[in-house]
């Protein structure tokens, strides 16, 4: 027998080194399995690190808030439609087959946010959110009858729930270093320590799309991260816009994050060298063709809501611009509008004074006729106030990619907002930051800061805050002598 042939004879005899590793991998397999023979269904799905535990957690997260807000909330809001349940009317009109209202503006609205163009009465606030309204106001057979502020309730708990899992996702991919605890309990501070709180209790017209905004803009995160899902982010990013016209923005994310995935197979993003010499190697690093394989998917349902927009504005409003309809609104600050325009650099000093230092305010020294210790200008608290936590955005221990790319686009909301004609009024705190406060918690994570008693003290003040804030704002009675209302919005600050 030749050597060859003798070789051939030992290997057949003796297992590669591959099919060792393969019956050692089976064989840990089979204990696992033998290991969790003896386990109840319950007990596997609270395995830690499995799947089925963090949509378990999950679940419990959206449960408790559901349930918190709708203690809050209390019963008016639970078994009776909001005043300003303009997005079931939106629904009932299309169930009509018609945008324009029929009968016009109900009285109990107040004409509070109506367009009127043409002898017609329509809702000009971006649509989708009546679109989640049309089987429940069709089953209900009236706008009426459909309790909308129960339904904003019911999708409250969705935002803070998503958001835990975009932490442990993030912790799966070894970017954020901390475990399952403490991103539940973000989540349930984002929940309880931010204006959202008092946002999610409210359900009428403006804070129902905040809540629905939220949610969306969760969902668009979860799957924006790498570029991981294209054309679902683009769908997520198309209706968020159509309920929040600033969750456009948010396409930024995804557009920097496919532009990293599609550089990884040369060498991934550069990090030496001047800003120039970067962005030169980036480009040089570059896969066009991935690039657009990322971009195109995601772009295609944003273009289709823009046309379904377009569409609706060009029989409404007679303009093809999917962003028509607010500078109709019969509102007594209608001139600075027609002056100023809906955007502009006109309302920026104003709408940044208010997000950044509007503070409560005491009577002076032997005033009388003051029942609360304190009011709130309607304009609302500043963002830092109630949710000093976002004090720690500034000074993280590693800045990666990931949190630039969140930093860049918060900002670009942060902007949009500040240079809309409306400051959010009226408010508790700063509404706006709805729009981009999923971002930053998610940048909070990130930054890797041990969560010292500093910390703890700032998220006990935010749930304080916005636990006040919840129970006290637009409830009449006693809880309104702790609100200053001036109906010109010309007072932002305690007058001398």
């Amino acid at each position: 027998m030749t050597e060859t042939e003798i070789q051939k004879e030992r290997q057949t005899e003796r297992p590669s080194e591959t099919e060792s590793a393969k019956s050692e991998t089976s064989a840990n397999e089979r204990a696992k399995e033998r290991a969790s023979e003896g386990e109840s269904l319950l007990q596997r799905w609270l395995r830690p690190g499995t799947r089925a535990r963090r949509r378990i957690v999950a679940l419990g997260i959206y449960l408790v808030c559901v349930v918190t807000f709708a203690i809050v909330a209390g019963k008016p809001r639970i078994a009776e439609h909001t005043p300003f349940n303009h997005y079931a009317l939106v629904a009932n009109a299309w169930l009509h087959g018609r945008q324009d209202l029929p009968g016009g503006a109900p009285h109990y609205a107040q004409g509070n946010d109506f367009a009127e163009f043409e002898g017609k009465t329509y809702i000009s606030f971006p649509p989708f959110p009546a679109v989640l309204m049309v089987p429940f106001v069709a089953i209900a057979g009236s706008p009426e009858e459909f309790r909308d502020g129960q339904f904003i309730i019911w999708l409250a708990g969705i935002g803070p729930a998503l958001l835990f899992l975009i932490l442990e996702k993030l912790r799966d991919q070894g970017r954020s270093e901390w475990g399952e605890t403490f991103n539940a309990t973000l989540a349930l501070i984002f929940a309880f320590g931010t204006v959202y709180f008092f946002t999610a209790v409210q359900g009428t017209v403006w804070f129902a799309a905040h809540v629905v905004g939220v949610g969306l803009a969760a969902a668009y995160m979860l799957v924006a991260i790498d570029a991981q899902r294209p054309w679902l982010a683009g769908l997520l990013c198309a209706c968020g816009w159509a309920t929040r016209p600033t969750l456009l923005l948010t396409s930024i994310f995804f557009a920097l994050e496919a532009l990293r995935v599609s550089c990884e197979d040369k060498g991934g993003l550069p990090t030496e060298g001047t800003f120039l010499e970067r962005a030169r190697e980036t480009l040089r690093r570059l896969d066009v063709g991935a690039f657009l394989r990322k971009c195109i998917p995601f772009a295609v349902p944003i273009l289709g809501a823009f046309a379904i927009l377009s569409w609706m504005n060009s029989t409404r409003f007679h303009t093809m611009s999917p962003f028509a309809g607010h500078e109709f609104l019969g509102i007594r600050w209608r001139p600075r509008i027609d002056k100023w325009g809906l955007f502009g650099y006109h309302y920026f000093a104003k709408n940044l004074g208010i997000m950044l230092t509007s503070l409560p305010w005491f009577p002076p020294a032997g005033a009388r006729g003051h029942g609360a210790p304190f009011q709130i200008n309607l304009h609302g608290l500043a963002l830092w106030f109630t949710t000093p936590l976002y004090f720690w955005l500034f000074r993280p221990k590693k800045a990666t990619w990931l949190y630039g790319a969140l930093a860049i686009t918060a900002g670009a909301c942060a902007l949009m907002n500040a240079l809309y004609q409306n400051s959010g009024w009226l408010q508790f705190g700063y509404r706006f930051s709805n729009d981009y406060a999923i971002l930053l918690f998610i940048m909070l994570a990130l930054g890797g800061r041990k969560p010292g008693l500093g910390f703890q003290v700032a998220a006990i003040w935010g749930i304080g805050w916005n636990l006040f804030g919840a129970m006290t704002f637009d409830r009449g009675g006693p809880a309104s002598q702790y609100y200053f209302a001036e109906g010109t919005q010309s007072v932002i600050y305690q007058p001398d």
